[in-house]
Order: structure tokens, then sequence, then C-alpha cells
């Protein structure tokens, strides 16, 4: 009992022990009041985040009951490939296995939003940890990775903040192949477990969604060609080939292999979208609307605890402001630019480091760069596979965040020298340190609003599809969304960043409902079941429906307190 003990007490004292529970404390923390009322609230408002808690739910209830017709959800009936109408979050499938109905949906998104930031700085922390920074540098990058300004304007987007995955595969990738910024490649360090490793949480990442995974899935084939154009440097310079083990080599190949075969296979049902429904192709104009200017990278969201208010006057100038405050932190910033000159990290890496930015930040300008976005994200847009579906280019400032911490981590790292133990005198010293970290998080502190779900209607309980909601418009759709985790029946409503040609001409004809041709083109259109909320229809095209009497043959009228459920038998 006493080893247990002890070795109990060993593991809760490990780095990485303690890196993880502190992650998870701070998210707590710096997220609060999220887990206040978990069943009842949500972050930030309940439009998006109402549509993703309902990907996660119809993801692990789809896996569990229908793996076959994963793509085809119960929503926008009759149309096919439903969801993928936009990102899944498909990687959280598992936690949509526990729980069921629209209250699980909305405690399952809070622990998510939650652990999202918490894996945010897990993955930064070890990333900067793997490539030789020290603890208090990697816990800052971990911090800003986690907690940066900018974040706080997506507290509504689940699928932008799951961004940890990055960051920790980079991490175990890097450590997998023994290479760090302080020494370089090391072949006795070399772990093809981890390289694999490294690969599935790559592809995890990506089936999280394509509008963080896809940019990921090309800084990944550029650092796999620049890791083979250096190798081949070596080769030539030294005319011998360096140590590259065979399990490696094998480990890379098959991790590789998978990681394409997932992204080819997420990215599927995307073209088939697309190919069904063109307007869902962004363009340039629609890309512009949302392309930050270079002050948007100096200013932060109202929902800053810090600078929100101070940086009023400079949203206000700002088009869209929700994908144009861009803040990294301004501690970050005077870090990442004293790392340039006093670093742990060698000169030349300081310089790729501080490229990477500029690129990053140059991307993430969009159209605004050079006025039209030529050379720069509108080229990307017009040459690369997939880009035209990414319509924020702001939300790319991650990069920027990730190369600012390592940046801030090197200028935080001290070299040791003497290999000797330091004196205990000086160790008080070192707490110095903690002061950045402070003051990043403080950068972190929220004043995001949480609002209250809209309870499920009893008139859609127990209700069987294909069902039409009424009204069926706007943020309403979303709410229906979540409503239909309880039992997923087929419906028609459903809401995208694009309307199908078949739903905006249900809901032309549902105006007229329940007059005798609307009633035939809806039996006709093969819809079973009409539910009226009588709360939201006021000042909808809806608004007169539940007055009308019903004129035809076949409909079963339901009165329930908040609805009216007809039957199109």
């Amino acid at each position: 009992m006493g080893t247990l003990a002890v070795r109990t007490a060993r593991l809760v004292r490990h780095e990485w022990s303690l890196a993880v529970l502190g992650s998870l404390a701070l998210a707590v923390l710096l997220t609060w009041p999220t887990l206040r009322h978990p069943a009842s609230t949500i972050p930030q408002d309940t439009g998006d985040p109402t549509l993703q808690a309902w990907q996660v739910a119809w993801g692990g209830h789809a896996l569990l009951t229908q793996p076959w017709n994963l793509w085809h959800s119960n929503t926008f009936f009759p149309e096919p490939y439903t969801y993928a109408y936009s990102d899944t979050l498909l990687g959280y499938a598992l936690f949509g296995m526990i729980g069921s109905g629209p209250e699980a949906a909305v405690v399952r998104y809070n622990l998510l939003y939650v652990l999202a930031h918490a894996l945010a700085f897990v993955g930064a922390y070890a990333l900067c940890r793997q490539v030789g920074a020290g603890r208090a540098g990697s816990a800052v990058a971990g911090a800003a990775f986690a907690y940066a300004p900018w974040k706080l304007a997506q507290a509504g987007h689940l699928h932008v903040l799951s961004m940890g995955g990055i960051a920790l595969a980079l991490a175990m990738l890097a450590r997998g192949h023994g290479w760090s910024l302080r020494d370089g490649y090391r072949p006795e360090r070399i772990r093809p477990g981890w390289a694999v490793a490294g690969w599935s949480v790559a592809a995890w990442q990506v089936s999280l969604g394509f509008g963080i995974g896809l940019p990921f899935v090309y800084v990944l084939a550029l650092l796999c060609l620049g890791a083979l154009a250096g190798y081949g440097s070596t080769w030539w310079r030294r005319r011998s080939r360096p140590v590259f083990p065979r399990r490696l080599l094998v480990a890379d190949l098959g991790g590789g292999l998978a990681f394409t075969a997932i992204v080819l296979l997420m990215a599927a049902p995307y073209f088939e979208v697309v190919s069904r429904h063109p307007s869902g192709r962004r363009t340039v104009e629609q890309i512009a609307m949302f392309s930050p200017p270079l002050r948007g990278f100096l200013t932060a969201p109202p929902e800053s605890w810090l600078w929100g208010e101070r940086h009023a006057a400079a949203r206000d100038q700002l088009g869209f402001a929700v994908e144009m405050t861009l803040l990294p932190g301004v501690v970050l910033v005077g870090l990442a630019a004293a790392g340039l000159f006093l670093s742990a990290w060698r000169v030349r890496h300081r310089v790729a480091l501080a490229a990477g930015v500029l690129v990053s930040v140059a991307l993430a300008s969009g159209t605004t760069l050079f006025g039209d976005g030529r050379p720069g994200y509108v080229t990307l847009v017009e040459h690369l596979p997939g880009w035209d579906a990414l319509r924020t280019p702001g939300r790319l400032v991650l990069w920027t965040t990730l190369l600012l911490g390592v940046l801030a981590a090197g200028a935080l790292t001290v070299r040791e020298t003497d290999p000797s133990p330091v004196p205990w005198w000086r160790r008080p010293a070192r707490l110095v340190l903690v002061v950045p970290l402070l003051l990043v998080l403080l950068e972190g502190v929220n004043r995001t609003p949480h609002a209250e779900v809209p309870p499920q209607p009893q008139a859609l309980r127990g209700v069987t599809g294909p069902v039409l909601v009424l009204p069926s418009e706007g943020t309403r759709e979303y709410h229906v969304m979540l409503w239909s985790t309880d039992g997923f029946p087929r419906m028609v409503n459903g809401g995208a960043s694009f309307v199908p040609p078949g739903q905006d001409r249900i809901r032309a004809v549902s105006t007229a409902f329940p007059y005798p041709d609307a009633v035939a083109e809806l039996r006709a259109a093969g819809i079973r079941t009409v539910v009226v909320l009588t709360d939201y229809v006021p000042g909808t095209p809806w608004q007169e429906v539940p007055g009308r009497q019903v004129a035809g043959p076949g409909v079963r009228v339901e009165n329930r307190p908040d609805g009216i459920v007809y039957h199109l038998e």
C-alpha cells in the first residue's frame, strides 16, 4: 500500500500530470460561468452553439445506430449529405454517444467548450517543451494559444476553438522524429510510436472540420516537403545518408497514408455537396466581407475584460468585428519581439519563426493584402484544392498566435551551460518568470455572455417524421435542430450558410398551410407531420397559420399547450 501511495504521489507531481490538471483548472476558471448552469445556458448566443450541439449529438447517434447514413442527417429532408453542410465536429462523436435529448446535448457542448481550451493549453505547452523551451516559457505559450483575446470573439464557434490538436500533433511528430529547435535532429531520440500518435491526432483534428483543419493539412504537407529537402541536402553535403531508422520510415508511411485516407474520406461528402449546390462555394466577394485590415490584429473583441472597452473605437471602424478583432495579446507580442533578440533559439530559427508570423498575418488579411489579396489568400483560393471553401481568412491568426508563442517561449528559456544543480538561493529568482504567465492570462479574462437555451416545446416531443416545423427561418432553425436530438426525426428544417432550393420551395409553400393546395404539395414532398409553434410564429410569414381552418380531408389536428401538430394522413 505504501508503494502504491508513493507511485501515486510521483504521478501527481509529474510535470505532465501537473500540466494537464493545471490546464483543466485554468479552463474552468477562464471560461466561467460556462459550468455554472451547464444544462440550461450556452456561451455567446443560441445561434451557432446550438447548431454545434446538434452536430456532436448527431455524430454519436449516427455512429451508434446507422453509421452507413452518417452523412445523411435527419435535417434538410429530403436532401442527402446534409451533415456536410457545415463543419461537423465529427471527432467529438464519442461524446455524442453519451446521453440523449436536447439537455444532454447542451451539457455535452459546454463540457467540450471547456475541454477545448484545456487541450489548446496542453498542446502548445507540449510543443514548446518538445522543441526545447523551459517550463515557464512553455506555459506562457500554452496560455496564449488557449486564451488569446481574439478567441473570445469565437466563443460561439467550437470548431474554431478546437485547435489544440494542431499543436499536440506537431509536438508528437517532433518527438517521434527526435527533433527540437535547440538540438536539431537527434537519431538516438527517435520514437516511431510517437510519430504514429502524431499522425493519429492530426487526423482527429481534421475530423473536427476543414475550416481549421484544411490549412493544417497544407502546413503538414509543407513540413514534409521541408523535411525531405533537409534530408536530401544533408545527404548531398556529407555524401552519406543521415540516420533514418526503418521503423520510423514505416511509421511515417503508415501514419501519413492513414492521415491522407481520412482527409479524403472527410472531403468526399463536401465535394458532393458543392457539386449539388454550387451556391455553397465561397466567392472572392464573400471572402472580402470577412477580410480584416491590419489594424484588426491590434484590436480586441468586446468580450475581452481587459481590452474590450478600451478598443471600442477601433472596433467601430471594422466592417465585421467578430471576424476582424484578431489581437493575439499585447504581452505575447512584446515577449515574441524580445525573443527575436534574446532567445534560447538559434538566429536562423528566430528568423524562420518571424517569417512564419508575417506570412500567417498576410494570409489572415484575406483580400485586404495589397488591395485584392494577390499574391496572398486569393491566390490560394484560385489554385489550391478546397481553399475556396474557407470564407474567414482571419482565423488563420491561430498560426500567428502559435508562432508568437514559440518565439516568446524562447525568450523565457535560459540556456544552462553549467550542468551542476542550481543553488537554492537562485531558485526563488526564477519565480519572476511567473509574471509573464499571469499577464497573458489576464488578457484572456472573458466577459462572454451566456444565453439561456430555449427549452424543447412540448409540441415537438414524440413527433414522427418527416416533419416540418413552423416557423422555419433564421436562428430558430438551429433551435429546432437541437430539439430534434429527442429521437432525431427526419425534418425539413435545418440551418447552414446556404439555403437548398428544395427547402426554400417548401418554406414558400408552407406559408399557405393548411389550405388544400399547400397540404397536397407538402404530402407530395414526403412530409407527414407539420408542427406550428404558436409562441414563435407572431411576426413571421406563418403568423396566420394557427388561425386557419383545415379545409381538406385527411388532416388530423392535435392541439398541444405550446403548438399545433398536423398529421397529414
